[in-house]
């Protein structure tokens, strides 16, 4: 027997091209190689991990807009993929950040919604949009923890105070159980001195919870999601897919205690 409750993370960055939907799909497939009962929630309006799961984004399938907006039961909409099950999005639910705006405890309707499917989970991972806005912040209410991508880059640690500060105002004003699951550091180039620097910087500033595991830059890594599936299966012993399967190895340990 699995927990009685599944854990929810939302994985997070406002920064676009950080690795978080490619973390997001690949952790997903990994847990569920693992055995895990593991769901993927399409919380980003791009619908980037719907189609790196292998479904069709633009199929009009009902997915996370019809959970959020139409009152759709959740359990209804999960698709089941090789790598794992999937609440998709699809075009709607980018006008969904407005359309919340006029509802009723707009910040948690998500967590509601989840919250009738962290029974049948170990893991339910949710891909934030790639921005700061009513889903995301519908996301961090829903969750209990944050996993957060970086991108080994000179910039990398100006955006990260943006979001830290979004989730110390979430925890003070929506959930305050929301803690920091981890802090992946992706696209690290061991050619650079730089990378190095800024792997440096994150672990002064974040300690323990950055994970011992770093993603290489790996073109296979990029590759997989225009092949609708997860870089695990594109090129199973690609330096990409050993690094997401040795993070799942290092999540699950954390997890365990």
């Amino acid at each position: 027997m699995g927990k009685a409750m599944g854990k929810i993370i939302a994985v997070t960055n406002q920064k676009g091209g950080v690795g978080k939907t490619t973390t997001a799909v690949n952790l997903t497939a990994a847990l569920t190689a693992a055995g895990k009962r593991a769901l993927l929630c399409d919380m980003d309006p791009q619908g980037n991990a719907t189609s790196g799961m292998g479904v069709d984004k633009n199929s009009g399938a009902p997915g996370t807009y019809e959970i959020l907006i139409g009152g759709a039961p959740p359990v209804s909409t999960v698709v089941q993929t090789p790598f794992g099950g999937l609440l998709p999005a699809n075009k709607s639910l980018s006008g969904a950040g407005v359309e919340l705006v006029s509802i009723d405890s707009r910040e948690f309707v998500l967590k509601k919604a989840l919250g009738q499917l962290r029974g049948e989970y170990d893991y339910i991972l949710i891909d934030c949009p790639p921005s700061l806005e009513l889903l995301t912040i519908n996301s961090l209410c829903a969750a209990d923890t944050a996993l957060i991508p970086v991108q080994c880059e000179y910039f990398a640690l100006e955006g990260l105070s943006d979001l830290i500060a979004t989730v110390r105002m979430i925890k003070r004003g929506h959930n305050p159980a929301l803690d920091i699951e981890g802090v992946l550091l992706t696209m690290y180039d061991s050619r650079t001195n730089f990378s190095a620097q800024v792997a440096d910087e994150i672990k002064k500033y974040f300690g323990t919870k950055v994970y011992g595991v770093v993603v290489p830059r790996n073109v296979r890594v990029s590759e997989a999601p225009s092949h609708g599936e997860p870089v695990l299966t594109y090129d199973a012993s690609s330096r990409g897919a050993l690094a997401y399967r040795e993070l799942a190895r290092e999540f699950l340990v954390r997890n365990s205690g």
